[in-house]
């Protein structure tokens, strides 16, 4: 009796698990390129000019720390789920890419403190040359978070990628968008600093895990999780 209630409870959870899956993988990436194009700086800007583009944009900004937090809730779930596919057609690459990128994702939060640090002092009416100057002051595992972040994230999300590729997860297009979507953020922010090409670049991450949560809808029960 035992046996047979517990088997039904996972017979139950399995398709809940699914369906959540499937929601989650779009939300982060999309989250970040809504962000990365309302962004009211440049990511190459200087630290006054950062400071004082928030400052004269505060609720723009707000809109886009609400963003950032989306974010942060949800990239790492995603990534987590397109593994939790791709490890049984390429697992060394896959566990590669998460041990790469979920590091570079979890970073993110502690790399961008700066932005909620300028909107909290700009909302309090502090003048923009106080905050940059106390911008301007990193901690060392700040410094440290963001190399983490740009390493993971960009090299992360191509190793998934591939994995994608290699195991056959969701249709070709989508490992094609999620691989070159990264190289696509980082000319985008760092060399031409352009945030709608950035837009375009974390918007194909999002099409390519959208794919992959379409994916997940149509298996059945025991290929999403077999009952043991």
């Amino acid at each position: 009796m035992t046996q047979t209630m517990t088997s039904t409870t996972r017979r139950d959870i399995r398709p809940v698990w699914r369906w959540t899956a499937a929601l989650i993988l779009p939300i982060g990436p999309a989250a970040i390129a809504l962000l990365r194009y309302f962004l009211p700086y440049n990511t190459t800007d200087d630290v006054p000019t950062i400071v004082n583009k928030i400052v004269d944009n505060l609720d723009r900004s707000s809109m886009v720390i609400w963003l950032a937090y989306i974010g942060f809730l949800t990239l790492v779930p995603g990534a987590y789920f397109v593994g939790r596919l791709t490890r049984r057609g390429a697992p060394w690459l896959t566990a590669i890419a998460l041990l790469i990128l979920i590091p570079g994702y979890l970073s993110l939060p502690w790399a961008s403190a700066s932005d909620l640090f300028t909107w909290q002092a700009g909302t309090a009416g502090l003048d923009p040359a106080t905050i940059a100057k106390a911008v301007d002051v990193t901690h060392g595992s700040m410094n440290l978070s963001g190399f983490v972040f740009v390493l993971g994230h960009v090299l992360g999300t191509i190793l998934l990628g591939f994995a994608m590729w290699r195991s056959h997860v969701g249709p070709r297009w989508a490992a094609i968008a999620v691989g070159i979507s990264q190289p696509i953020h980082f000319v985008a922010a760092i060399i031409i600093s352009s945030h709608t090409l950035d837009l375009i670049g974390w918007g194909l991450q999002a099409a390519g895990f959208a794919a992959v949560g379409w994916a997940i809808l149509r298996m059945r029960d025991d290929e999403w999780q077999p009952l043991g």
